[in-house]
């Protein structure tokens, strides 16, 4: 009986995980939920919460709460991580750290623009000012980091925003500038160095994504597979990329925003790419790729729907914009906040894309949505909202 019970558990286990949301654009950072209850398309506020202070980070969701960063102050010098019931918006707790690196940034983004990450044991929560803690799922601070200290000129005059990933034990940490460019591999127990890269010397506001169980780093001059626990580059596509965009995936492709979008395959240590479309240029907002089809937002506030096969495009739908979000998908719906606030939802289906509703919360919006357990998170400056 231990084995089928051993089976069962595992497969428990990884139907609770299947609606989590645990890192900047959800599941391999590919912004799509495969969790088997999606979101439908008239969703409606269920609750809101204020916020301490400013954000463009992404709400995640792990194990039925929402973790949120946040900071504040005259210098943007607190630091927050919040949790919050994702059923109820319940207040659960919250932890205030003071910054140890700079804190100058735009004043459109804020220090807390990275968005947190987790591996359902604990929460990663990185800031502008190259800060790092861990927190248990409880808010019992594990370890932190202030990484200017060991790498003091890793910083930009805009602020940084690639948010972390973690696999194999390893939190994946980018500080990619015009001086002291890296990216690191933190060990998830204590914080410590398990590599260090040096990466090209040009402001980077992508984040990384997962594929193949490597992690892909983007930049100026590319993107880098990496074997996360050590280090190690796999291979490379060196024909340039987006500093702002960040790539999609699937089980098959990486879809990079790179001479408009290039669709590569690595595989045993080379890169092949499949295809390139000129014409699918996206604005801030990062690709998507959603069944057999790739979704990109153009600056101009154009979806533009195309071919996963060949880049083909389909259909153009203009949505009330701006954008500084990227959209997110489940099931056949894409769901996106404009910068005033109007989140929309596209039915992909439709044969010219269609939105099918919207809702007006108010405030301004600069980061992308999470989704789980039939539900989608949006956080602005002010508030974080839940809509079901």
């Amino acid at each position: 009986m231990l084995r089928p019970l051993l089976v069962l558990c595992t497969l428990l286990s990884s139907l609770a995980q299947a609606d989590d949301w645990l890192q900047f654009r959800g599941p391999n950072g590919g912004g799509v939920s495969h969790e088997a209850k999606a979101p439908g398309p008239k969703l409606e506020v269920g609750w809101s919460a204020e916020l301490p202070g400013r954000g463009l980070s992404s709400p995640i969701v792990v194990d039925g709460r929402v973790y949120v960063t946040a900071s504040s102050g005259p210098e943007q010098a607190n630091l927050h991580v919040l949790c919050f019931e994702a059923t109820s918006g319940k207040p659960l707790w919250e932890r205030v750290l003071r910054a140890t690196g700079r804190t100058m940034a735009h004043n459109k983004t804020s220090v807390a623009a990275p968005t947190p990450c987790s591996d359902g044991k604990l929460i990663y929560a990185l800031y502008s000012s190259n800060d790092c803690f861990a927190f248990d799922l409880d808010g019992q601070l594990v370890w932190l980091r202030g990484l200017t200290l060991d790498y003091p000129n890793a910083s930009n005059s805009l602020g940084m925003s690639s948010s972390p990933v973690v696999i194999a034990e390893t939190l994946v940490v980018q500080a990619e500038n015009d001086s002291q460019s890296l990216a690191l591999g933190l060990d998830t127990a204590n914080g410590v160095n398990r590599w260090k890269l040096e990466r090209p010397k040009a402001a980077n506001w992508t984040s990384a994504t997962v594929f193949a169980n490597s992690v892909a780093l983007q930049s100026s001059e590319g993107l880098t597979g990496i074997e996360a626990r050590s280090g190690k580059v796999l291979w490379k596509y060196g024909d340039g990329a987006s500093t702002i965009p960040s790539s999609a995936v699937t089980q098959d492709a990486i879809y990079v925003p790179s001479n408009g979008i290039t669709a590569l395959r690595p595989d045993q240590g080379a890169v092949s790419q499949l295809w390139r479309a000129n014409g699918l240029r996206p604005g801030t907002g990062s690709p998507l790729a959603l069944g057999d089809s790739l979704f990109v937002l153009n600056g101009a506030g154009v979806l533009v729907k195309a071919s996963l096969q060949n880049g083909d495009e389909a259909w153009k739908l203009r949505l009330k914009g701006p954008f500084s979000a990227s959209p997110v998908a489940a099931g056949p719906y894409l769901y996106i906040t404009s910068e005033r606030g109007d989140f929309q939802v596209i039915d992909s289906r439709a044969k010219e894309g269609e939105v099918v509703h919207s809702v007006a919360l108010k405030d301004t919006v600069l980061c992308s949505a999470a989704i789980s357990n039939a539900a989608v998170f949006v956080r602005s400056d002010k508030k974080l909202w839940m809509l079901r």
